[in-house]
């Protein structure tokens, strides 16, 4: 059998059973099996596949079939054009979680020197994105989940950055290390009602911790508001991602504890995702 009967076989087995997308996903796990990139893969498919990796492929497209994200399955997912180690004890890299770089890029010059917290760092993928491009500045990592600490440090080792990263199993209540330039978080905000509806991939796989917030899905962040007022120097920034119906009460809770508003940041589906403020005094 050859990498393109085995895709083929991939392919209508996914589609059976409505893996939406099951072309891609394929593709994806015959290339992590024949140790090829996927773009490889594609132009070496009359390579014969040995029968051993053919059973483990088809042992991965089992687990994709019971709605295991692909992510998981390969232990890996691309963020700000950087790889990052993943498992079930972290949430999985979103796109729209780049605008969170994104601005902070902006807001921090190229060869500035700044002190960052990073609340609920999960993989580290925001933290270490951030300080790859801005290598003069240094970072804390905090998180209640050991275990998602231990991914974050495992990509940081990854990533030649341990030295530039303090990581600390803590909850934020009761962290009070010293004062930061800015703060960014992408933190629990789906309320309970919510993740009932939420796509079994995600609902089922994902760390419930990382995901839902209590009855309104403000609990967290209203916390992290906070939190990061005793944290952050004055002038300092909070940058944190919210629910897309959450952009007024986050609003005026910020302005309620004496922070300015930058800025609200639209995804691609132009709704709300990301605030960027600053605290006043």
């Amino acid at each position: 059998m050859n990498n393109l009967e085995a895709l083929d076989y991939g392919i209508k087995l996914l589609k059976k059973n409505k893996i939406s997308s099951y072309n891609i996903d394929s593709e994806l796990l015959l290339a992590n099996i024949q140790n090829l990139s996927r773009e490889s893969l594609l132009i070496n498919l009359d390579r014969i596949i040995k029968k051993k990796k053919y059973y483990d492929y088809k042992k991965l497209l089992q687990r994709r079939i019971k709605k295991e994200p692909i992510a998981y399955i390969l232990k890996k997912k691309e963020f700000w054009n950087s790889k990052f180690s993943v498992n079930k004890n972290v949430l999985i890299p979103r796109p729209e979680t780049e605008i969170i770089v994104e601005e902070i890029l902006n807001i921090i010059e190229t060869k500035s020197s700044k002190n960052i917290l990073d609340v609920g760092t999960g993989s580290g993928c925001i933290l270490l994105s951030i300080i790859k491009e801005r290598p003069n500045c240094k970072g804390t990592a905090l998180d209640i989940s050991k275990k998602a600490l231990n991914i974050a440090k495992t990509n940081a080792k990854m990533h030649h950055l341990e030295n530039k990263i303090k990581f600390e199993n803590i909850d934020i209540d009761k962290f009070m290390h010293c004062k930061y330039d800015l703060i960014v978080s992408n933190p629990p905000y789906i309320n309970k009602i919510e993740f009932k509806r939420l796509e079994d991939n995600v609902k089922q796989f994902e760390p419930k911790i990382a995901l839902e917030a209590g009855v309104d899905g403000l609990k967290i962040i209203k916390n992290l508001i906070i939190k990061s007022k005793k944290l952050l120097k004055k002038n300092g920034k909070l940058i944190f991602e919210i629910g897309e119906k959450q952009e007024n009460k986050v609003k005026n809770f910020l302005m309620k504890h004496n922070f300015y508003i930058n800025k609200v940041c639209k995804d691609l589906r132009s709704c709300p995702r990301v605030i960027v403020s600053t605290k006043l005094f």
